[in-house]
């Protein structure tokens, strides 16, 4: 059977000069970046967060002094070095800044975005275009991660770019075969973050297994066309090989890396967080769990998987006599492939379950849901304008159960508490000894990250649990204050809080810890709180010890 087109594909894309296509998305790439910058106007000059301080940074920062590919001021975590690099290269032609950072990290996210709403018009229809485009733009944890100097967002926007080029060159009329353009676009993102490499890889698998289904179906008709149409379009076989060149410069920095490092995947601490101790048959249920709820549920997205659901009862809308269109069977069956691949694989490793490591799925099953409502519901705009506005107020009030900060504006005020404590600290206490825990002991220590004008002296703990504390008192000879934080956000009824069972859970698999209020650190240290400040859930203290 041919390659069926896409649901009501705009002929246009096809249609167009170069010329007139490139300027097109050009004048569309200027629009989403305006757009981004605008509302990412207040949070550019933010300094930096988390694991933009801890690693991303610190690594592009001695690309851009010492030209060095392996990270000399943070041990190595293997990551391909095309995000730092990118960021480099912003540095040494604007300077180095958090606002050039933020900036460059838009314009990859304007790109990404381009690249899915390429993908959405291939796919279905310019109105879901649109539609998911603007979605997933609102979509509180890519709205975050946007301007954040972390990997995982340009890998997904390499990712959208790489299945749009691989859905064109399924379904280009003329049938000129073009892998390079996917091929260009999968090493990219895999470069961008090693993970991405499992979107070619699965995308191979699936191909052979059509290959092998259409094999099998020769000897039996009625099965071969029951499948037919969930099948990659019929093609050489060759095509299918090209899918495993982005394989071939991933291989070449790991090769690299190890000759220079000699780890392959990390520094070992690195591994065993992120890879060794995940492998656990109890725990695994439980990630996969939490992946299903961050792909169809977090921050909003139940809504638009409640609406998509109920659309699915109702029969299609039909235009002159004619049943609106579907996203292409052997299409959906792809975008499943990454999605089930991504989700298996990020139930088994990642020490944090963090919601961004699915950025490069999220969209795509947002587009899928977008385009049943467009076929099935007549005031869809209604729907998806409700689902916007949800995800709107995702990003400015905490949900009622636990979540990484970095997943809506509370990543801003966890910076804008640090930042004024350690103004506090350079005021009030300069030179001093400072007791604190990890990220704020780097921001301590590394004035290029925005908080501080001159490095304290710090003395390190692993977070502010009753054990870490008892240990620090007694050690008191080797702090004069303590800076304390709440490492997490802590909602005010949260669902199962007080089980203990869950607890325990968490703290076996999750590294889940409980962390001590400010007036409980101050009387297990001997000390006193001289500077108190709470946000929205968050608080930050100084402690000063009593002489």
């Amino acid at each position: 059977m041919a390659a069926r087109p896409a649901a009501r594909s705009d002929p246009k894309i096809k249609s167009q000069p170069a010329s007139s296509a490139w300027v097109q998305q050009f004048l569309l790439f200027a629009l989403f970046f305006a757009g981004l910058m605008l509302l990412h106007a207040p949070l550019l000059r933010l300094p930096y967060f988390w694991d933009e301080a801890g690693y991303y940074v610190p690594a592009a920062r001695d690309l851009f002094l010492t030209g060095t590919l392996i990270p000399q001021s943070t041990p190595s975590n293997a990551h391909p070095p095309l995000v730092m690099a990118w960021l480099a290269l912003a540095w040494h032609v604007f300077g180095y800044s958090t606002l050039v950072t933020r900036t460059a990290m838009l314009a990859v996210s304007a790109f990404s975005l381009l690249g899915l709403f390429r993908l959405s018009r291939i796919a279905a229809n310019l109105p879901v275009a649109w539609a998911t485009t603007a979605l997933v733009a609102l979509y509180p944890v890519y709205f975050t991660q946007s301007s954040m100097a972390q990997v995982d967002l340009p890998a997904a926007g390499f990712t959208f770019w790489a299945l749009a080029a691989y859905i064109e060159d399924h379904i280009a009329a003329n049938k000129e075969h073009r892998p390079w353009k996917q091929v260009l676009w999968f090493s990219l993102a895999a470069l961008a973050k090693e993970t991405a490499i499992l979107a070619p890889l699965v995308l191979f698998g699936w191909e052979l297994t059509g290959h092998f289904i259409r094999g099998i179906g020769k000897e039996n008709r009625w099965k071969q066309i029951r499948w037919e149409e969930s099948l990659p379009p019929v093609g050489k076989r060759t095509r299918s090989l090209y899918l495993l060149l982005p394989v071939v410069p991933l291989a070449g920095w790991y090769s690299y890396h190890y000759a220079k490092t000699g780890f392959l995947l990390g520094n070992p601490e690195f591994f065993r967080y992120n890879v060794a101790a995940t492998l656990n048959p109890l725990r695994i249920p439980l990630a996969l769990g939490m992946r299903l709820w961050q792909l169809f549920g977090y921050f909003g997205l139940y809504l638009l998987t409640l609406a998509g659901g109920l659309a699915m009862l109702r029969p299609p809308r039909r235009e002159s006599g004619v049943a609106r269109p579907r996203i292409p069977f052997w299409m959906q069956a792809a975008f499943l492939s990454v999605v089930l691949a991504y989700l298996g694989f990020m139930s088994l490793v990642g020490g944090a379950v963090l919601a961004r490591y699915m950025l490069p799925v999220v969209p795509l099953v947002i587009l899928v849901w977008v385009s049943t409502l467009w076929r099935r519901v007549h005031y869809w705009k209604l729907i998806v304008a409700a689902v916007a506005i949800a995800f709107v107020a995702g990003l400015f009030s905490n949900p009622p159960y636990g979540f990484s900060l970095e997943d809506n504006l509370a990543y801003r005020d966890y910076i804008v508490l640090h930042a004024e404590a350690s103004r506090f600290l350079a005021m009030r206490y300069p030179g001093a000894r400072v007791l604190t825990a990890w990220p704020a002991s780097d921001e301590l220590t590394r004035p290029w990250l925005g908080y501080v004008n001159q490095p304290f002296r710090v003395a390190r703990v692993e977070d502010f649990s009753v054990s870490q504390i008892d240990v620090a008192a007694h050690a008191r000879d080797r702090f004069d204050v303590a800076l304390v934080f709440s490492t997490k956000y802590q909602p005010p009824h949260a669902l199962f809080e007080n089980w203990d069972t869950w607890q325990r859970i968490k703290g076996k698999f999750f590294g889940y810890h409980r962390d001590l209020l400010p007036e409980e650190i101050a009387q297990r240290l001997g000390g006193t709180i001289v500077y108190p400040k709470e946000m929205n859930g968050q608080w930050i203290a100084v402690i000063a010890l009593e002489q």
